[in-house]
């Protein structure tokens, strides 16, 4: 058997389709071995052991070495630039990928998007395995995993059919190290301590790896842990509101609308013909929210790899890889929030309003308004969240004459606890609403029984603490089976070699969830409610709550408030014998079975001397989905009202996979590829699960849909490579991408005469509820884009730029999808963004090195307010620095900074001029050492 086919053995054994590089942690000296894909090695040489440095510039270099050996379309980092930047976690290690970028919540990145198409888009496996990491989708939150315990991760563009799933943006492929893949042994420490300039608080992270081989047993250990206080401020939650809310009103509330039919006549000019006509009332919107929030995380997370190898020769390996870690948060969240469409409210006078900016969509909005009984709220609240997680596996390579048998048994597991609490304090009066240059206000009307929200601890009234608790039990289990059979046949000589395998998968995801509502001093009692104010507990200032200073200290006219801390909420509210139970009708179960058997192909030949690899495959799929859930059934003994009864479905869907990728090398340095595919995404297990959540606000049921399908894409790419002599690499790539059954939520059904209550617990109205589900919408739509890559030393410019480099790609994306307007309002899916690039400069000579990296992500749709208005998150750039010096061979020294030009993160209701969100997390500064023996 030729070393091209033994090199092979790795590849496949996780099921890339790709060359993957392992990494030492941080190490000053790290083995490199390159693994060619059976299919995609373009010659039969063996490839060599690359030792690297611990140099950034050394490991680009081997990252263009795996792009170029790859037959597909793919881009990599290895552990020299996980662990040598400065990330807070995997997610934004990776958007240093070209087409990669991140989401983020507060500061800290937590999902990732391939090529700027939705999270969801993306596959995620670890070291073969599907990932579980316990989000209610097939996202995967990368906030809970540490960056330092990963030593590779490729994202691939275009799939190939031995993969679990092609994913329609592309897969994340990670791998963690194993210890034959070091020439030696390894120990390697690293320390930091983190400073963020809000909170003011300094926070630690530490990580080793530890590995050695002892004859044909192998043994490694990682470990890395890290806390992490974060304070956010913010001007957030303001939204629109349809002026219906109060036009629809009937009966003693018939008031309402008529005083609001009134003002809008009588101060904007606006005549009300039909007011139960939606499509003309929903055009006409309000300040509905201004909020004022200071935020709280602290963060307790860590993780840890252990893998046990045998390897006798050079043609049997087993190895058990097992990846174990916890992510604990606890935030607290302090709210002084406004909501001018209260139950019982109504316009009082109309001060300024807009009815140009969104003149094309027959939009008017009042900008600024005085309302009759504004519901002023302050609301402490508790999010406790604790998650754990575990990946276990078992992988056998071994070659038995000409055949090559791969064989992997896996497991992924996440526990996910919620502990939620709520304490609201209400007060009702009269205050006007306007929008400001970061978001919005609420100040005292002309009214006389107006009142100052931030200062009136007096006016609110305790309305109840709310708990919620929520477990989510997310298992997935795989095993496969690969041969392959390398051939030289005399009639067919450029069928290289052939591939077939199986794989089957068992997921399930289990959620449990409940809600006590406490009112009083002990189970029962509700005499709090309507009694206690806010001034009978103990108030802190705001900048007493969180660390760090005054609220939004950068803003002129920023207020300061005073409010109940989570903490006397938790000792005050939560009575002795104090418990939540799940609910029966909260609960819901989805088991998904898929059965996987794929064929393909490899060939090798020469169009006009011109060397070609070809890889083209299918693959079949077979799928079955038994959701469990509650429906809410009539009470049989005569009663009013509804008994949760146990409920359960199952659907199945056979998919055919087809692929193809080539490459074609025209000049020893300039590569042609090209690929094409069918490939799906499957729908997230909670639109799969039988369940009925209800949005009180919204008149809205939504349920979730057993019958949901896959969206499927028909996908090709062509790309152009320039290999440069100095490890640079210049690319360009055009690909095009026809999505069909895109899911998307759809009225399917009316509840009529459904009760609506008030926070006071006085009955709102008796009003229809639409009931709406995610269902496959019709039609396909078109993606097309275009990726630019350019990574090499300035040196090959002039010779003055010696140890100077550059590190950039741009992604622009083009697209005919269209949002979920009911009002018709051209929009593009939430989190689908037009432009995508990231730009590091480099600088390595002697001991010391230095990067400068900036990453920006254009605007995109963030949510659909209500169904009709869309929320843009602002376009984003964010600059990150890492400097280096090496005091001895052994001992480094780093200094990191993110976000150290203090960007604030911006979002806006459908045009700029109406904020939705102001926030501020603060720039971080670490500084640490690394020492590798």
């Amino acid at each position: 058997m030729n070393t091209r086919t033994k090199n092979a053995v790795s590849f496949n054994r996780h099921n890339l389709s790709l060359a993957v590089a392992k990494v030492a942690l941080g190490s000053s000296l790290v083995a490199l071995p390159l693994w060619a894909s059976a299919q995609t090695e373009p010659s039969s040489q063996p490839l060599e052991e690359v030792v690297v440095t611990g140099s950034y510039s050394r490991s680009l270099e081997r990252a263009v070495d795996i792009k170029r050996e790859v037959v597909g379309f793919s881009d990599s980092i290895v552990a020299t630039d996980i662990a040598d930047f400065p990330e807070q976690n995997l997610a934004e290690a990776l958007q240093r990928i070209p087409g990669v970028t991140i989401e983020r919540n507060k500061g800290l990145g937590r999902k990732v998007n391939v090529r700027s198409l939705p999270s969801e888009f993306t596959h995620v496996s670890i070291n073969g395995v599907s990932t579980a990491s316990g989000s209610g989708g097939r996202d995967v939150e990368f906030d809970i995993f540490a960056s330092e315990i990963i030593q590779s991760v490729t994202v691939k563009k275009s799939p190939s059919a031995a993969d679990e799933e092609g994913g329609i943006a592309g897969s994340v492929l990670i791998s963690t190290a194993r210890p034959f893949d070091y020439n030696e042994p390894q120990l390697v420490v690293s320390t930091e301590a983190a400073y963020n300039s809000i909170s003011e608080e300094i926070d630690p992270k530490y990580s080793f790896l530890a590995s050695n081989t002892f004859g044909d047993w192998g043994a490694l250990v990682s470990f890395s842990a890290a806390e992490r206080t974060n304070r956010t401020d913010a001007n957030s939650g303001v939204d629109f509101r349809p002026i219906s809310r109060w036009l629809e009103k009937t009966g003693d509330s018939e008031w309402q609308a008529d005083q609001t039919a009134e003002v809008l006549e009588r101060d904007a000019g606006i005549v009300i013909e039909d007011r139960f006509n939606t499509d003309e009332t929903n055009r006409v919107v309000f300040l509905n929210k201004v909020g004022d929030r200071a935020y709280l995380n602290d963060q307790d997370k860590w993780g840890a790899t252990a893998a046990l190898q045998y390897q006798p020769s050079s043609d049997f390996s087993l190895t058990f890889d097992a990846m174990l870690g916890g992510y604990d948060t606890v935030e607290d969240e302090y709210d002084a929030a406004a909501y001018s469409a209260s139950s019982i409210s109504a316009l009082e006078r109309i001060h300024a309003y807009d009815s140009t900016t969104l003149s094309d969509y027959g939009v008017t909005v009042l900008r600024d308004a005085s309302y009759a009984a504004t519901q002023h709220e302050f609301l402490s609240k508790e999010n406790v969240h604790e998650t754990d997680y575990s990946q276990f596996s078992v992988d056998m390579d071994w070659f038995l004459g000409e055949w090559e048998i791969n064989a992997l048994l896996g497991y992924s597991g996440a526990e996910k606890f919620s502990d939620t609490s709520n304490l609201k304090h209400v007060a009702y009066a009269p205050s006007r609403s306007r929008y400001t240059a970061t978001g919005g206000e609420t100040i005292p009307s002309d009214n006389p029984d107006t009142i100052d929200m931030y200062n009136s601890p007096e006016s609110y009234i305790f309305e109840s603490y709310e708990v919620n608790q929520e477990a989510i039990q997310d298992d997935k289990y795989a095993a496969q089976l690969d041969v392959i059979r390398p051939l030289n046949l005399e009639f067919m000589p450029a069928l290289a070699q052939v591939q077939f395998g199986a794989r089957y998968t068992d997921k399930s995801k289990e959620r449990n969830r409940g809600t006590t509502e406490v009112t009083g001093p002990t189970e029962g009692d509700s005499s709090w409610v309507g009694t206690r104010t806010l001034q009978d507990s103990e108030l802190t200032e705001i900048s007493d709550l969180v660390p760090g200073g005054a609220y939004l200290s950068e803003l002129s006219g920023s207020p300061s408030w005073s409010q109940i801390s989570n903490g006397y909420a938790r000792d005050t509210f939560r009575y002795s014998g104090f418990g939540v139970d799940f609910a029966d009708d909260q609960y819901y179960r989805v088991d998904e079975e898929v059965l996987s058997l794929y064929a393909m192909a490899d060939l090798e030949f020469d169009i006009a001397q011109v060397p070609v690899t070809m890889n083209a495959g299918v693959r079949s799929v077979d799928t079955s989905v038994l959701s469990f859930g509650y429906h809410q059934v009539q009470n049989s003994d005569g009663s009013t009202g509804y008994t949760p009864e146990p409920i359960s479905k199952d659907g199945s869907y056979t998919d055919l996979l087809p692929s193809f990728n080539m490459t074609a090398e025209l000049t020893d340095s300039v590569i042609f590829r090209a690929a094409a595919s069918e490939t799906l995404m499957r729908p997230a297990l909670t639109d799969i699960a039988y369940k009925r959540t209800v949005s009180v606000s919204e008149f809205k049921y939504r349920d979730g849909n057993p019958d949901l399908q896959p969206t499927y894409a028909d996908q090709w790419e062509l790309g152009l490579e320039w290999y440069l002599d100095n490890g640079g690499l210049l690319a360009a790539s055009y690909f095009e991408k026809t999505i069909e059954g895109v899911v998307r939520e759809s009225l399917t059904g009316i509840v009529p005469d459904v009760t609506k209550y008030n926070a006071n617990g006085t009955v709102d109205g008796v009003y229809d509820f639409e009931v709406y589900q995610k269902v496959n919408g019709e039609g396909d739509y078109d993606i097309s884009g275009v990726e630019l890559i350019a990574q090499f030393p300035l040196s090959v410019v002039h010779s003055s730029l010696e140890g100077f480099g550059i590190n950039a790609n741009y992604t622009m994306l083009d697209n005919s999808l269209t949002g979920e307007s009911d009002l018709d309002i051209p929009t593009p899916p939430a989190g689908l963004t037009d432009s995508t690039y990231n730009f590091t400069v480099y600088y390595e000579r002697g001991a010391f090195d230095g990067r400068v990296s900036y990453n920006y992500k254009d605007k995109y749709v963030e949510r659909i307010e209500r169904d009709m208005y869309p929320v843009y998150r602002d376009e984003y750039g964010q600059t990150d620095v890492s400097f280096g010096y090496r005091v001895t061979d052994t001992i480094k020294l780093v200094l990191e900074g993110i976000n150290v030009t203090d960007e604030e993160t911006t979002g806006y209701t459908i045009d700029p001029s109406f904020p939705t969100m102001y926030e501020v997390s603060g720039r971080r500064i670490m500084f640490g050492a690394r020492a590798s023996f």
